[in-house]
């Protein structure tokens, strides 16, 4: 009886030890598993299913450190890198402006060279009267452009229309006697002749292909300082200026910032590609000084005054005969007061009332632009108009007569 009771006793003593160990286990590995869960932070059941592998390897913290130093030398490098790629970067921009600037500069020179061996000085002696009212020979200056190889030159009427002498001298220093060939007051447009051969003309080019805000060389000898260079911008085209109550209005003219003074009349004004665009000739100023608004004649009325001079010795001015007035209808163009009687207005059978508002193909807003594409023509061309009347519109051909005004001139 003593002896199974005592195996009943150590029975239920090994249960409770069994039991004991196994919950210890139990915990063991659940606060094993907790803590690799917490050190790799990701959750229990991912371990538990095995999705998750985790190596220990020898000095793994090291490893990780230097791989984390690692990387922010390299994201050093990297910005290091971009800064010299941006410092690069600026340079090679400040070596394309230096660049451009240095283009631009052999481009100016280039059309200085170009342009200055057609550029003369022109001294002129013309009759006046002194402070006692004596006459008497005064001097002045001013500027011309070669116009043909043979020895034809274009400069103002101002400078050379009143003149008793005439001396030129060219480029490389040497003095010309030159010879009125004709003149016109209402262009201010002339032309002298000196004896010379095999001389650097200027070339011309149309007005039309210039553009505002173009860049632009003056040269003349402002002063008289021979060959003097000045550039600026073209500030506007088609000014018109009245200069006296005798002469037409100066239509279409070319207004430039470009430093004009004294003596820069008669001189060119050339483009960038070295091309005479226009004949400096006036500056507005309350003082007379430089610092007022050059303005050339069109390079278009020049070579045309200068053609007539040439071949008749006088411009003959192209006529139509109309008398106009402002324009106060909604229809754009000139419009025509009355005609003249006999001319060729006329004669087509232009009346008063209509408008013009094609020239040859060009629109034409105001008289002073009619009055801009009629210097263009010659006497004896026939050309076309577009006149609007009484709601319509049609086409006139008419041929151009000589102006009274210099038609009367010897």
């Amino acid at each position: 009886m003593n002896e199974n009771n005592r195996f009943k006793s150590f029975f239920v003593r090994g249960f409770i030890i069994i039991i004991a160990v196994i919950v210890l286990l139990f915990t063991g590995g659940a606060l094993t598993l907790g803590a690799v869960s917490v050190i790799n932070k990701v959750p229990p059941s991912d371990l538990l299913k095995g999705d998750i592998v985790v190596e220990e390897q020898p000095g793994g913290e090291k490893q990780a450190d230097e791989e984390q130093a690692a990387e922010e030398h390299k994201t050093q490098e990297d910005e290091l890198v971009e800064e010299d790629a941006g410092v690069g970067g600026l340079d090679e921009k400040r070596g394309s402006s230096e660049l451009l600037l240095e283009e631009f500069d052999k481009a100016i020179s280039e059309v200085v060279e170009g342009i200055t061996p057609s550029v003369v000085n022109i001294r002129v002696t013309v009759k006046g009267e002194d402070i006692f009212g004596q006459v008497c020979e005064q001097e002045g200056i001013g500027s011309g452009v070669i116009y043909t190889e043979d020895g034809y030159i274009i400069t103002n009427n101002h400078v050379a229309g009143d003149a008793e002498k005439l001396m030129v001298t060219l480029y490389d220093g040497s003095e010309y006697p030159a010879e009125l060939v004709g003149a016109d007051k209402n262009t201010d447009v002339a032309v002298i002749k000196i004896e010379a051969d095999n001389l650097k003309n200027a070339s011309f080019t149309s007005i039309d292909n210039a553009k505002v805000g173009g860049i632009v060389i003056a040269v003349g000898s402002p002063y008289g300082l021979q060959q003097t260079i000045t550039s600026g911008v073209i500030s506007a085209k088609g000014r018109d200026i009245s200069i006296s109550q005798e002469t037409l209005y100066m239509v279409n003219m070319i207004q430039t910032d470009a430093a004009i003074n004294r003596g820069n009349s008669g001189g060119p004004l050339v483009n960038s590609a070295g091309e005479v665009i226009g004949i400096n000739t006036l500056i507005l100023s309350p003082s007379g000084a430089s610092a007022g608004i050059g303005f050339a004649i069109p390079s278009d009325t020049v070579v045309n005054i200068a053609e007539q001079i040439i071949k008749y010795g006088k411009a003959r001015i192209p006529f139509i005969g109309i008398r106009m007035r402002g324009n106060k209808t909604d229809i754009i163009g000139v419009y025509i007061e009355n005609t003249m009687e006999g001319f060729p207005a006329e004669n087509a059978g232009i009346k008063s009332g209509d408008i013009i508002t094609e020239f040859d193909g060009i629109e034409v807003k105001t008289s002073f632009e009619l009055l801009a594409q009629i210097l263009r023509h010659n006497v004896g061309d026939v050309v076309n108009m577009r006149i609007y009347r009484d709601g319509e519109y049609f086409n006139i051909t008419l041929g151009l007569v000589e102006s009274p005004a210099t038609e009367k001139v010897d």
